[in-house]
C-alpha cells in the first residue's frame, strides 16, 4: 500500500545528467502512523487510518482513540484510506517515503488556494462588457441571466460566488526525488494548494 500524508514545501528544479531542468514540487512526506485498521468483518469495509503531524489540545475521545496506536502520539491530521483487500499493516506501524521509488507514478490530492468571493470575469473567464458612451462604466457585471422560456434561471448557471478552496486531484505525477533521511519527496510537476498545505500522495497498487 503506497500512501502517505505530507505538507507542500514549494517548487524547485532538478538538473539531470543530460543538463535538462525538471520542475519539481517538494513535499515533506510523513512520517505517518497507522492509528486504526478497519476490516469487512468488523466495520463493513477495508481501510487504514493514518495520523500525521503533531497536534495540540486533542479532545478526550480522540486522545483515547490515538492511545491504542502509541502512548505519545498526538497527530494533527487523521485521514482514512480504503484498501482493496484486508490491510497488511499493524496498529502503530510508521509509513515513510521508503515505500516509494524513483519513477513511480502517484496521485496527489490537495486543497486549492481560496480566492474568496469573485465575479464572473475572474471566476469563469467571462469577457467584460463594452466600455462605450452610455454604458455607465459597469463593465464587469453579469448582465441578463434569465430567459423567455422557461422563465427561470437554470440550475448550475455560471454566476459570481466563492472561488477556490476546493479539493483537487492530480494524477500520474512522477516521483523525481527522494530524501529518505529527511522524509522529503519530490514529484515532477505542480501540486495543488499553497505552501504549508496538507496533501496526500497515493501510489498505484
Amino acid at each position: 500500500m503506497q500512501v502517505i500524508i505530507g505538507t507542500k514545501i514549494g517548487m524547485t528544479g532538478i538538473i539531470g545528467e543530460d543538463g535538462v531542468v525538471t520542475p519539481v514540487t517538494i513535499l515533506q512526506a510523513g512520517p505517518t502512523t497507522v492509528t486504526q485498521i478497519k476490516t469487512v468483518q468488523k466495520d463493513g469495509y477495508n481501510a487504514v487510518q493514518l495520523g500525521y503531524g503533531s497536534g495540540k489540545n486533542l479532545s478526550k475521545s480522540v486522545s483515547g482513540h490515538i492511545k491504542k496506536a502509541g502512548a505519545n502520539l498526538a497527530p494533527k491530521i487523521l485521514r482514512e484510506f480504503r484498501t482493496a483487500g484486508e490491510p497488511e499493516l499493524n496498529l502503530g506501524d510508521v509509513l515513510t517515503v521508503e515505500q516509494f521509488n524513483l519513477g513511480d507514478k502517484v496521485t496527489v490530492i490537495g486543497t486549492s488556494k481560496g480566492k474568496g468571493f469573485a465575479g464572473t470575469v475572474k471566476r469563469h473567464n467571462f469577457n467584460e462588457s463594452r466600455n462605450t458612451h452610455g454604458f455607465k462604466g459597469n463593465i464587469r457585471r453579469v448582465g441578463s441571466i434569465g430567459s423567455m422560456y422557461p422563465q427561470k434561471v437554470w440550475k448550475g448557471k455560471k454566476m459570481p460566488g466563492r472561488m477556490g478552496h476546493d479539493q483537487v486531484t492530480v494524477k500520474n505525477l512522477v516521483v523525481a526525488y527522494i530524501d529518505k533521511e529527511n522524509n522529503i519527496l519530490g514529484v515532477k510537476g505542480a501540486v495543488p494548494g499553497p505552501a504549508k498545505g496538507i496533501v496526500t500522495v497515493e501510489g498505484k497498487e
